[in-house]
């Protein structure tokens, strides 16, 4: 490649040692990303670029940040060669463990006091900060999915399925899957998702978002590794990659000694990990476009939809309403009483509401709302803007990440299977639910929608621990297709592979048919 200096090494090949601007890079089979002059400059001897074969994407990993990497991975693999000796009571002590340092108040304060440095340092760059900030709330759960998991049955060496033959018998038996590779966006209550995985014999290497590395580091600190040490756990049972890189993501992501990878966060973003991962062999499990839709129809019950509403939108997250259809023979209806649950959320978080609503249709909005103007809450501070905007229809699969101020859309369909076909078209086929008595209409929208989550009510029900008593790795669209032999909520006990085990009680059992002969000696 022009302007490359390759470099030979023992293994045979050539090693890329420095880029120029204007350089091409093949990808794809038949495309050219070119080298920006940015990119070239900081490419040094050692570095490793990571070049994504369907985007083009030229992802610089500095020598340093996958020299954190590799060592991160290393530690967990090592762990994961002893964890057979572990026993399910050690892992279980663990979690009782964690949790129990997790409601020490003298350890909760050193957390608190770095979750305020995080805080502190999120708002002065602008950044988001609905989901880094800890409460006494966000705590208690932490603590009851810690126990959750201590409480819950083994998840390793369970007989799944067996089969019968004459002589002998064929089980069919869980085991540990390794090391799972978990990169997920700044909420620092995900340490009891993450550590899941121990349950069935697992080991994990997390990568917390950078707004959140303060928190991360005081838990593991105070909390995390020392309830390792007590359990007898081996060292690098449950790793924190140390770097607010997200080079060190992707050197992660590209290790392929990974039994599977793990990402949660926006959408670019955890394509863009999935996408190294598969490269490197990586099974991944990708959690990233959320947003809930949900359909009124004319058989709607008022009461119901107003309280599916109000409920669905107590907090930014994936789960919360983010797309609101109702059917053109019910909109006179059933308008006023989604604004009014509108008014009724933003009253609850002491805010206005912000709606869009898609060209053409917002004749069904009264002047009032129309005209009005809100205060909206964005991460760089407070904005005055029109409290209704209009939309494009092609921008329907917009997820609205707001702070304080409910955002979502407004979008009227002609009937059930226009809103079915709009949301099999613009959404991330993540979520979805519909307000209706009509019980023939509740079978044809479960049938025929391409969602893993469907439902008759409020949407913030998607969730592991809430709806399984399980903390899960994340909730999975279909965005990209359906799920193979496994449900939308990834949790820790869920990640596991398949063994057969034999038991022969028959020794003389020969494929040809051949008796034993008589031994000798």
């Amino acid at each position: 490649m022009d302007g490359a200096r390759p470099d030979r090494r023992d293994e045979g090949g050539a090693r890329l040692t420095a880029l120029s601007p204007g350089m091409a890079i093949p990808y794809g089979g038949d495309r050219l990303a070119i080298v920006e002059e940015g990119l070239a400059a900081r490419f040094q001897a050692g570095d490793r670029l990571i070049i994504l074969q369907d985007t083009g994407d030229l992802l610089h990993v500095p020598a340093a940040e996958q020299a954190i990497a590799h060592a991160a991975v290393s530690r967990a693999q090592a762990a994961f060669a002893r964890m057979g000796e572990v026993s399910d009571d050690q892992i279980s002590a663990f979690f009782e463990a964690f949790a129990t340092r997790l409601a020490n108040d003298s350890i909760w304060r050193t957390i608190a006091t770095a979750n305020a440095e995080d805080l502190a340092a999120a708002q002065s760059r602008g950044r988001s900060t609905t989901r880094l900030a800890l409460s006494d709330q966000m705590r208690a759960d932490m603590i009851a999915g810690l126990r959750a998991w201590r409480d819950a049955a083994p998840a390793r060496g369970k007989v799944i399925d067996a089969v019968d033959h004459d002589g002998w018998r064929v089980e069919q038996v869980t085991a540990p899957l390794g090391v799972v590779a978990f990169v997920f966006e700044g909420r620092p209550n995900v340490f009891a998702d993450a550590t899941g995985v121990l349950r069935a014999g697992n080991t994990v290497v997390f990568r917390i978002g950078s707004d959140a590395l303060r928190t991360a580091r005081a838990i593991v600190e105070g909390a995390l590794d020392p309830a390792l040490d007590e359990a007898g756990l081996p060292p690098g049972a449950a790793v924190l990659l140390d770097s607010a890189a997200h080079a060190a993501g992707w050197a992660m992501f590209a290790d392929s000694r990974l039994g599977l990878a793990v990402a949660r966060g926006s959408g670019p973003a955890v394509t863009q990990l999935g996408g190294v991962a598969r490269q490197a062999g990586v099974p991944v499990s990708l959690h990233g476009t959320g947003g809930a839709w949900m359909t009124a129809d004319a058989a709607a019950d008022p009461e119901r939809l107003f309280a599916a509403v109000f409920h669905s939108l107590d907090r930014k997250v994936c789960n919360t309403l983010n797309v609101f259809c109702v059917t053109r023979d019910a909109a006179e209806a059933l308008v006023p009483v989604f604004l009014s649950a509108l008014d009724a959320a933003a009253e609850r978080r002491g805010h206005g509401v912000k709606l869009h609503v898609v060209e053409g249709d917002e004749a069904v909005l009264p002047l009032a709302w129309r005209a009005a103007r809100v205060q909206v809450s964005r991460a760089d501070g407070p904005r005055d803007e029109a409290k209704v905007d209009l939309l494009p229809q092609a921008e329907l699969g917009r997820e609205w990440e707001w702070e304080e101020t409910p955002e979502l859309t407004l979008k009227v369909v002609d009937d059930l299977d226009h809103a079915i076909s709009l949301f099999n078209r613009y959404s991330p086929q993540f979520c979805a639910s519909l307000i209706s008595e009509d019980a023939e209409a509740q079978a044809r929208f479960y049938a025929s929608l391409n969602a893993p989550f469907v439902g008759d009510g409020f949407t913030r029900w998607v969730d592991g621990q809430y709806a399984l008593n399980k903390p899960e790795l994340g909730l999975s669209n279909w965005e990209f297709g359906r799920l193979f032999a496994r449900g939308g909520v990834l949790a820790g006990d869920g990640v596991f592979t398949v063994r057969a085990r034999v038991r022969q009680s028959d020794i003389h059992l020969d494929r040809g048919g051949a008796p034993t002969p008589a031994r000798r000696g």
